[in-house]
């Protein structure tokens, strides 16, 4: 149940606000105005096709009164009904043409309304801090940029633009009734209390029933996502039964809720047919004396009927878009607040330009953390030349991966300054800022595509020629040959297919690339085989000349040529030398130097280090 729980305050967001919110409807509203000469283009084509809906009762009602029920000759009649007959399939013909173009327009103009929003919410997206994802789930957001734009889609286009259609033949019905016959149009109205007073009934728990179906699908989604994703940990635990249980009951919380949406459902739409076949008995047996009487004529009893039917149509359709237009409210929230939260790291209104980036970088008493008051870096300060390689070791949690988030300006610091050149990174573009550092992380993300793409980045400015130069340059085109499409070879999610070593020397070739002027290795060498980490010992030698280089690992074996390294503890800085000049101190790096060492972790490296 803990579990279960959990996953109710991360879905939290999907318990839904009113039904219908007039600011969210203005602001859905703008993404139509840029196509509002269609979309109205559109709504008259609806006019045009409910006049083709109400002028068919008529022409049978015309038919009937003036050639099947009175005594005219054969021929007359047979011309007359040939007349009404062929309007009546011109009336059916020109419905299809306008419906088909309606259809089409109307489905032409969601789409490009849904491109735009989607468009809108990934480019925001992009511009978001990484503090930002650090609190929201991959799968919240793909569920905004995909289903929730598509539930949109449905409301701009089923219930918006139709609603005018369900208004045109409403009153169009109304009007048509009332000039037919007005007593026979009152009684065909004394139904109106009863679809109104059940109506109000049906919103009032659809409402309750969809909100409860909404969260616990999040909770299922939520829970099928976590579980097949751990499948590796609940196998090796052998805990298959008991995720069953636990799985067993929150897809009987959705079970149970779907029923409740089901029955009110089910309740709503007979309700709607008895009122119906109610109004239409109360027309037959008044409309049926009236026509004994002779004050009314068979046709229009027989129009009456007609409009009867078409008049509850849009009335039954009420619950599907009464779910829609519920699930548009929930969806247009979910994306207004993603969209009105504003990116945490920000452009400056005047940026400084960095013509030629040399590489000195400066922390001047910076302090910085994720969440307030619980500092990662204490007034950390130091320095690095141009073409200085500087090692940063230390227990996990001292600050290592937060220093190089913070020089990419991934997160912004709480207090100091971080400059490059001389120039505090946060009056830099922060394209021009990140152009001239190259990253390559220990968990080596590759997009699927193919493996030229994924070392240019889809950059075209970078020649097929360069990419093979780059490769080849970090010991990685070696492989590369050998895969059976060689730099066009497929590339499954996450490079799924390729070892740690070959993606590892991928991340090398992707940041020479782009040719940076300051290189961060975050445990570029960990976890890989003896005979890749010479390949990559070798290509970090190559990469790292003449550049700015700030390598983080955990391993100090891989450091020991380093032209300075700075330890870090509990987010201070407390020794900064040479691995000779630190290990002859004897302090916090002579520590763990004889801890690696002590442990074999250094293996047969850490023996050859010994001083």
């Amino acid at each position: 149940m803990h579990g279960i729980q959990g996953m109710q305050g991360i879905h939290q967001e999907e318990v839904l606000g009113k039904a219908y919110d007039s600011v969210l409807m203005r602001r859905l509203l703008g993404y139509v105005r840029p196509y509002r000469h269609w979309v109205l283009m559109a709504v008259l084509l609806l006019a045009a096709i409910t006049a083709t809906d109400l002028v068919r009762p008529l022409l049978v009602q015309q038919a009937i009164d003036n050639y099947l029920t009175v005594p005219v000759s054969r021929e007359v009649a047979v011309a007359g009904l040939w007349r009404l007959g062929g309007l009546y399939f011109l009336a059916i013909l020109l419905n299809f043409l306008l419906s088909y173009g309606q259809a089409y327009l109307l489905q032409f103009t969601g789409q490009k309304i849904i491109y735009d929003i989607r468009l809108q919410v990934f480019t925001h997206l992009q511009r978001m801090s990484l503090s930002f994802f650090d609190r929201n789930p991959v799968g919240r957001l793909v569920t905004r940029v995909t289903n929730d734009t598509e539930t949109l889609n449905e409301m701009y286009t089923s219930v918006l633009v139709n609603l005018f259609k369900d208004l045109f033949l409403l009153a169009g019905i109304i009007l048509v009734m009332l000039r037919l016959d007005v007593g026979l149009a009152l009684v065909s109205f004394t139904g109106l209390p009863l679809v109104l007073v059940a109506t109000r009934l049906y919103q009032g728990q659809a409402r309750e029933a969809y909100r409860m179906v909404r969260t616990r699908l999040a909770r299922l989604n939520a829970f099928l996502a976590e579980h097949i994703s751990g499948m590796r940990v609940i196998q090796i635990f052998h805990r298959e039964q008991a995720k069953q249980a636990e799985f067993e009951q929150v897809n009987h919380d959705h079970y149970q809720a779907s029923m409740r949406e089901l029955f009110t459902f089910a309740v709503f739409r007979p309700s709607m047919d008895f009122i119906y076949s109610l109004v239409l008995a109360m027309l037959l047996w008044y409309g049926g004396g009236q026509i004994i009487r002779e004050h009314v004529s068979f046709g229009v009893l027989y129009a009456f009927i007609n409009y009867i039917e078409q008049f509850f149509r849009p009335i039954n359709d009420l619950s599907e878009k009464y779910t829609i237009l519920q699930s548009a409210m929930a969806s247009s929230e979910r994306i207004f607040q993603l969209l009105d939260r504003p990116p945490e790291i920000t452009e400056p209104a005047n940026p400084v330009p960095l013509p030629l980036v040399r590489g000195r970088i400066e922390f001047d008493g910076v302090w910085f953390a994720y969440e307030p008051g619980e500092w990662v870096l204490k007034d950390v300060s130091f320095s690095i030349e141009p073409g200085e390689t500087v090692a940063f070791v230390g227990a996990t949690g001292a600050g290592k991966t937060s220093i190089i988030s913070l020089i990419s300006r991934l997160y912004d610091v709480q207090q100091g300054e971080i400059r490059i050149d001389g120039v505090n990174i946060k009056d830099v573009a922060l394209s021009h800022l990140r152009r001239h550092i190259g990253v390559v992380m220990q968990d080596v993300f590759l997009f699927a595509g193919d493996i030229q793409g994924n070392i240019r980045l889809n950059n075209e400015e970078i020649s097929d020629r360069r990419v093979r130069e780059v490769a080849g340059y970090v010991n990685a085109d070696h492989f590369i040959r050998l895969l059976p499409n060689g730099y066009a070879e497929e590339v499954k999610e996450r490079g799924a297919t390729l070892s740690t070593g070959q993606r590892q020397l991928l991340a090398f070739a992707r940041a020479l690339a782009f040719d940076p002027a300051i290189l961060v290795l975050d445990e570029a060498t960990a976890n890989i085989d003896t005979e890749t980490e010479l390949l990559i010992q070798d290509a970090l030698k190559k990469i790292t000349r003449g550049r700015t280089t700030i390598v983080i690992a955990h391993r100090l074996s891989t450091i020991q040529h380093a032209d300075r390294i700075i330890v870090l503890h509990r987010g201070r800085v407390r020794e900064t030398g040479t691995h000779q000049e630190l290990l002859a101190r004897g302090g916090m790096y002579y520590d763990l130097y004889q801890l690696q060492y002590r442990d074999g972790m250094g293996g047969e490296n850490g023996a050859n280090h010994r001083v």
